[in-house]
């Protein structure tokens, strides 16, 4: 396995960037596709989310990788190579994975310890797995970042630590607003992180809210869930002027919420308004900020009000759980790595039982068939137990970070041909004789 990630995030390049960067699902899937067109990549899957676009992939080598993957990038985005270049990390290998598993517990995302990137992680790889992007290096490494970031949330402290964006936006606008028992609120979108919006607001014992979405049976849905009220989106300027806090998460490319629809429900409200904007590219104007009485919050700012929280103890937690589960990640891998060599040892073995069987049987054709199976059958175990030893010792020192060059010395010592290796080298390590 050579894993490759390359990316740009909220923590490597400012909004304006990642609102040019942002996917929609169809143009995540020709991501990869591009990525896969490449002559060094054989798998590879795409996590894009509201504050991040990742490649991950399985290459045949770095720099030609690299090269595939940064392309592939710029050709789905529209972004230039050139301008992307100081907002990508890359990371290679063992890094690779411990990046993807902090990824998969929250500990990078914008609203530290949140939990909603798992499940953009799980359909990210069931996109891969149902287009063929995701073979089995992938599809393992993706189910055990999945495994890790649920341990993280069930054994750590970081559902405590990490807040929600949606949290940070209801105590912004309780600091704005007032107590929100005393508000009403517009969700628009009937996405995931709007139901999450909804949801939050419900709990929190908001007075009123109201869902505005473009398609009415999803506002429905949600708003039915929530005990509030539906309302399309023509209808959309009498709900923002009924609103105190109007919180908005689409995928829409362009301003769903425009200065001058804005102004109007401000005028009609008569009192303070607090718009927040979840989404990216942005569904708020940002010229609405400068309505007299209305305030924008966007990501950014959420992201510095969550900063600003105490997460030491809770994160040290899950960064252990990270280092541990990357540990043995990679000493699997290894022990993964041999199990070829394993295996041609013992078919080299059992050729050579067979063969100085049949020799057997030609020097002596009279040889009664029960004194035969006796001989065989000492014949096995003298192998066995002189394999065993050697087997079970390379597979122990193959999960050292060292591990490679004892199978190497043993495919050395035993003449072992690298063909025959290379044959059984998708045998998992489960095959292989303890």
């Amino acid at each position: 396995m050579s894993l490759l990630a390359i990316g740009v995030s909220h923590r490597s390049a400012p909004l304006p960037v990642l609102e040019r960067v942002a996917l929609t699902d169809a143009a995540a899937r020709d991501l990869a596709a591009r990525a896969l067109a490449g002559d060094h990549v054989d798998e590879a899957l795409v996590l894009a989310t509201c504050n991040r676009v990742e490649v991950y992939a399985d290459v045949s080598a770095f720099h030609g990788g690299l090269s595939d993957l940064g392309h592939a990038l710029a050709e789905a985005t529209g972004v230039s190579l050139e301008e992307l270049k100081d907002h990508l990390y890359v990371h290679y290998a063992d890094r690779a994975v411990a990046h993807l598993f902090t990824v998969a517990c929250g500990l990078d995302s914008m609203a530290v310890g949140e939990s909603q990137v798992l499940g953009q992680l799980r359909l990210a790889l069931r996109s891969a797995q149902e287009s063929g992007d995701a073979g089995r290096v992938l599809d393992h490494l993706v189910q055990q970042a999945l495994r890790v970031g649920k341990r993280a949330h069930a054994e750590t402290g970081i559902d405590r630590a990490g807040a929600s964006l949606v949290g940070a936006a209801l105590q912004r606008a309780e600091r704005v607003l007032g107590p929100v028992t005393e508000r009403s609120v517009l969700v628009v979108g009937a996405g995931s992180m709007s139901a999450l919006a909804a949801t939050t607001v419900h709990r929190a014992g908001a007075a009123r809210i109201t869902v505005a979405n473009r398609t009415a049976a999803n506002a429905a849905r949600l708003a039915g869930a929530v005990g509030g009220t539906a309302v399309p989106l023509a209808e959309l300027p009498a709900a923002l002027a009924e609103a105190d806090l109007v919180i908005s998460c689409t995928g829409a490319v362009g301003h769903v919420l425009e200065q001058s629809v804005a102004a109007a429900a401000a005028a009609a409200h008569g009192g303070p308004q607090l718009y927040v904007d979840l989404a990216l590219p942005r569904d708020v104007d940002p010229a609405v900020a400068d309505l007299e009485g209305v305030q924008v919050v966007g990501l950014e700012q959420l992201g510095a009000d969550l900063a600003a929280a105490s997460l030491a103890d809770d994160l040290d937690q899950v960064r252990e759980l990270v280092a541990v589960e990357v540990g043995e990640y990679l000493a699997g891998r290894r022990v993964q790595a041999v199990a070829p060599t394993v295996v041609a040892l013992r078919a080299r073995a059992a050729e050579v039982v067979q063969a100085e069987l049949a020799r057997l049987d030609q020097r002596l054709p009279g040889v009664e068939e029960a004194v035969r199976e006796e001989v065989q059958r000492t014949v096995h175990r003298v192998v066995e137990k002189l394999l065993h030893a050697p087997t079970v010792r390379v597979k122990e020192l193959a999960s050292r970070t060292d591990g490679g060059s004892y199978a190497a010395a043993l495919r050395e010592l035993f003449d072992l041909d690298p063909q025959e290796v290379a044959a059984v080298s998708d045998v998992p390590v489960e095959r292989v004789a303890q």
